[in-house]
């Protein structure tokens, strides 16, 4: 193997991955863990994931129904070979199955994008939305986390103890 230096003109080029377009709007995702989670019979998800089915992005609605939950879309996809196109991803809700026994699904996130929050969609909202495909109202506390409890006092002096090093 032979190494050869190169040297350049000027300074390269960085070219890193972005996530939004410059000069777009600095207002990031929010993403909403459920609690208390919204666990849901094999019987009512089935209903909700057919009804996101023939509400497709692909069928001229504005839902992508998924094995993890469902993405909500501003519209219909109308991109070249069946792509978003100028469709914008608004959010999604997530879900896990199995969980917490077989045959339910467990609803543990919501998502809601830049885009999303630019249309004025909420967490609350997209969950109302989603849910609502099948008739599951989702609770008004769902969204809200619990305080957290105080922090043990007696923990944090043992961890600083145990920090100290030595003379």
């Amino acid at each position: 193997m032979t190494v050869h230096t190169v040297e350049l003109d000027s300074k390269p080029a960085h070219r890193s991955f972005r996530l939004t377009r410059p000069g777009a709007s600095a207002q990031p995702a929010v993403a909403t863990q459920v609690r208390p989670a919204i666990v849901l019979p094999d019987r009512e998800a089935r209903a909700l994931l057919a009804a996101a089915e023939r509400q497709d992005v692909g069928r001229g609605g504005c839902f992508s129904a998924g094995p993890a939950g469902v993405q909500v879309w501003s519209g219909p996809w109308n991109g070249l070979l069946g792509r978003h196109g100028d469709s914008q991803h608004l959010g999604s809700v997530d879900w896990s199955y199995d969980t917490p026994s077989k045959h339910y699904i467990t609803v543990y996130r919501v998502m809601v994008t830049t885009q999303g929050h630019a249309a004025g969609e909420t967490p609350q909202s997209l969950l109302d939305r989603v849910l609502g495909l099948s008739g599951v109202q989702a609770p008004s506390d769902a969204l809200r986390m619990p305080v957290p409890p105080p922090r043990d006092p007696f923990r944090a002096d043992a961890l600083r103890a145990r920090t100290v090093l030595p003379d």
